[in-house]
């Protein structure tokens, strides 16, 4: 076994929440089903991909929503909400309702950008501001703002039998300081540190000019700069993101078809993707002890103490319950982590 430099101290989980598009229903009940083993288990988080016009989870807040009510301590994130889709003010009232109700035990992450296959929707999306939406860091820091209980109008009082209020309603104290942004690149890494936000890096990150080309190296990198900025320094919080398969009992079918996977994922990650030099981490398959080990020579691992492992995208419910079984009994003890309650 690898000799671990500190306890894991978080082991959550990511999931797309893929559904069949003729029974749409039964896939959100199994990421509810999986939600809920993850806290029987003892994993401290559980995280949803956020997709829109795909066949995976479109509206994360709800489904946290009626997790929430299922469960009573697991945390409940996003990693990660793509802004350029939403309102800053109207999110900012359903996350506060939903870590209301939940307990205060909400982590939504965000990013921003413009909107993938815009072109194709923005009609639909912004039929009549789509010129001229700001999709810049300025939307997270109106949603932010709006969190922190800062006013959203000019007015507030009575007016005939209505009482208005100048800020969003609810307001939920502490949710601010468990907002996350999902950074790749450097800017952006540094941005969510100077904003006091946490930090989710993921199985994605973007090289710069001159520097390391080694995905690991990159992200420990990012980790640094992203703490320099932040006025935690060195106790901000950053959560590791990659896709780990742990087989111990798994299969033989399991393992081959996981094994498949992640070959054909492979390619890949051999070098730099697109123009913004985009690089893929490789998939972690094999046995708990096996990855411990990869996971201890992994240069960003070593920067964290909690991680939300991703689960592959097409895996059968069973393989699910498999693969978190095993993190929660075999390779969250394997880097020292120990469940919850």
């Amino acid at each position: 076994m690898p000799i671990p430099g500190k306890p894991l101290r978080r082991l959550g989980f990511l999931t797309i929440g893929l559904f069949d598009p003729a029974d749409p229903a039964a896939g959100h009940r199994a990421t509810l089903e999986i939600i809920e083993l993850g806290e029987r288990l003892g994993l401290d988080s559980a995280w949803l991909r956020h997709r829109h016009l795909q066949y995976g989870i479109s509206s994360p807040v709800a489904v946290m929503a009626a997790a929430g009510q299922r469960t009573d301590r697991i945390e409940l994130g996003t990693a990660v909400t793509p802004l350029g889709w939403e309102n800053p003010l109207r999110l900012a009232e359903d996350l506060a309702t939903v870590d209301l109700l939940s307990g205060g035990r909400i982590n939504p992450g965000v990013s921003v950008g413009v909107p993938m296959q815009y072109e194709h929707l923005k009609s639909a999306l912004y039929p009549d501001t789509a010129e001229v939406e700001d999709f810049t860091y300025t939307r997270v820091e109106r949603l932010l703002a709006f969190l922190e209980g800062r006013p959203a109008s000019d007015f507030a009082g009575r007016e005939g039998f209505e009482e208005f209020s100048d800020r969003v309603q609810p307001h939920s104290p502490g949710l601010r300081d468990r907002m996350w942004y999902g950074a790749g690149s450097l800017r952006s890494a540094r941005w969510a540190g100077a904003h006091a936000m946490n930090l989710l890096s993921s199985s994605v990150v973007f090289g710069e000019p001159g520097g390391p080309t080694d995905f690991a190296e990159i992200q420990r990198e990012q980790i640094r700069a992203f703490r320099a900025a932040h006025p935690a320094g060195s106790a901000a919080r950053v959560s590791q993101g990659l896709v780990v398969i742990p087989t111990d009992s798994a299969t033989v079918e399991q393992r081959d078809r996981y094994h498949a996977y992640v070959q054909a994922r492979t390619p890949r990650t051999a070098g730099p993707q697109g123009s913004r030099g985009m690089l893929f981490a490789r998939d972690l398959v094999g046995s708990s002890e096996r990855i411990a080990e990869e996971l201890y020579a992994h240069a960003g691992f070593r920067e964290v103490d909690e991680v939300a492992f991703a689960l592959p995208f097409s895996f059968a419910h069973g393989d699910y319950v498999q693969i978190l079984t095993d993190m929660a009994t075999r390779l969250g003890p394997a880097l020292g982590w120990r469940p919850a309650g």
